[in-house]
């Protein structure tokens, strides 16, 4: 079995947590949940992050000039190659493949350089606003346009951190790059970056510093809490996204309004970390909630119990291990969940796993039951690939029964397996570690881990 959900530094073995780089490490099969807020640029402290900020506002607004002064067509086709950054990586395809605007979309927003007299006479100081008067027009679109008019940058950050964390890279060919001294895109070869093993397209690296959930300056917020409702219609309940974006483009005043008071806030703007835990208040009701389960499927308890596991475990074992996915599987007409987790080796238990068993990703089987059979012993046995290594985690609400308890003793003296059992026992001394913050809650599945082991043969 494959990687679950793999990633460039997983794949070569750069063995970080997410939390220690500065970059939001890329996936090979699906595109990082988050965005390039390009707010972020111009409100850091940062000379660097503010010039970019320029740079980048200066190039959008050569388009509106261009399109202006007659060449329609060579700005459209300049936005329209902007439009799509597929080698960042950021967004929420499946397949790290998006689509471009077309033609009409690309002359509807550069229409704004001459429908409204603000952006005729001064430009955008922050292009984020094309989503208030544009429809189809959002935080991905926002995103993948700052990240091309950005890309000379991203790819000496991306060379950078390569170099230092010894990360291959291959010449590669980059379709988009952005040319300030010629005021457009033009195709760059033998530029030397990572690539995805599975197609063999370059990656580009993004700073976590300048990436949101969504951006500072977005439609929803200003549809909330800004928008003049009343002044569009009587029946505020029954204005829509057409209603306010045709508004907007005969009263720039109101988006002016709004912009102001965002930039007079931006010291509230931060960037999303790509993980958070959730808070020990919630991770004590989580518990609750499992403790007070029945076994079985009586009810939905066992989906219950799964979903308050993986809403807790992630937390509890975070920053020593990333979360990789929730998994269901089939397996002898069981429907089965697990937790899978990267191993980063970032700490010395973590790091054995790997050594002795080749775990470059731990799975969690969650079962709700009262008593673990065979067949779930078998049956994460069955799971534990070359992939997945020889080390799996049952995470159940009872001790195993004697018997059972041999079968994993017999796994390892016959094959060098280890299925370590967690209790509702553990989970709750997990959730006290995580509240105390004297010790890490990973430490209870290695004292579960060592006590297994004083029982097996030597």
């Amino acid at each position: 079995m494959p990687l679950v959900s793999p990633r460039l530094t997983d794949f070569h073995g750069v063995q970080r947590p997410q939390e220690e780089l500065a970059f939001a490490i890329p996936h090979f099969d699906e595109d990082i949940p988050l965005y390039l807020d390009p707010f972020l640029l111009w409100a850091s402290p940062s000379q660097q992050d503010q010039a970019l900020h320029t740079s980048l506002i200066n190039a959008f607004n050569q388009l509106g000039h261009t399109y202006r002064s007659g060449n329609e067509d060579d700005a459209v086709e300049s936005l329209i190659r902007a439009s799509e950054c597929d080698e960042v990586g950021l967004g929420s395809s499946a397949k790290r493949k998006g689509k471009r605007i077309g033609e009409t979309k690309a002359r509807e927003v550069l229409e704004l350089f001459k429908r409204i007299p603000h952006y005729a006479k001064a430009g955008f100081r922050h292009f984020e606003e094309i989503q208030f008067f544009v429809e189809d027009i959002s935080k991905d679109r926002i995103s993948d346009i700052a990240c091309n008019f950005l890309k000379s940058f991203l790819i000496d950050f991306t060379i950078d951190e390569c170099q230092r964390l010894e990360i291959p890279r291959v010449a590669s060919k980059i379709p988009d790059l952005y040319d300030y001294r010629q005021y457009g895109f033009a195709t760059a070869e033998g530029i030397e970056l990572p690539a995805n093993p599975e197609t063999g397209e370059p990656l580009i690296l993004v700073p976590k510093r300048w990436l949101r959930f969504s951006p500072w300056i977005n439609y929803d917020d200003y549809f909330r809490h800004y928008c003049p409702l009343d002044e569009i219609s009587h029946n505020p309940e029954d204005i829509g996204r057409v209603e306010v974006l045709s508004y907007n483009r005969d009263n720039y005043g109101a988006v002016e309004r709004y912009i102001t008071e965002k930039e007079r806030t931006f010291a509230d703007c931060a960037n999303d970390p790509l993980f958070s835990q959730i808070p020990v208040v919630s991770a004590k009701r989580k518990l609750s909630l499992i403790e007070n389960l029945t076994t079985g499927k009586t009810g939905n308890a066992d989906r219950e119990y799964e979903d308050a596991l993986c809403q807790l475990l992630p937390s509890l074992l975070y920053p020593q291990l990333d979360f990789a996915a929730t998994q269901s599987r089939t397996e002898s007409g069981a429907q089965i969940r697990d937790l899978i987790f990267y191993n980063n080796q970032s700490h010395e238990f973590l790091k054995h796993l790997m050594d002795d068993y080749g775990s470059r990703q731990l799975v969690f089987e969650m079962k709700n039951v009262a008593e673990i059979s065979r067949d779930h012993i078998n049956q994460l046995n069955r799971y534990m690939t070359d992939t997945l290594g020889k080390f799996g985690v049952l995470v159940t609400r009872h001790p195993l029964k004697k018997a059972r308890m041999q079968n994993t003793i017999d796994l390892w003296a016959g094959q060098r397996r280890t299925i370590v059992t967690l209790t509702d026992a553990d989970i709750a001394q997990m959730v006290e570690l995580f509240e105390s913050g004297q010790r890490l809650p990973l430490d209870v599945l290695k004292k579960k881990y060592v006590e297994f082991h004083r029982l097996c043969p030597s």
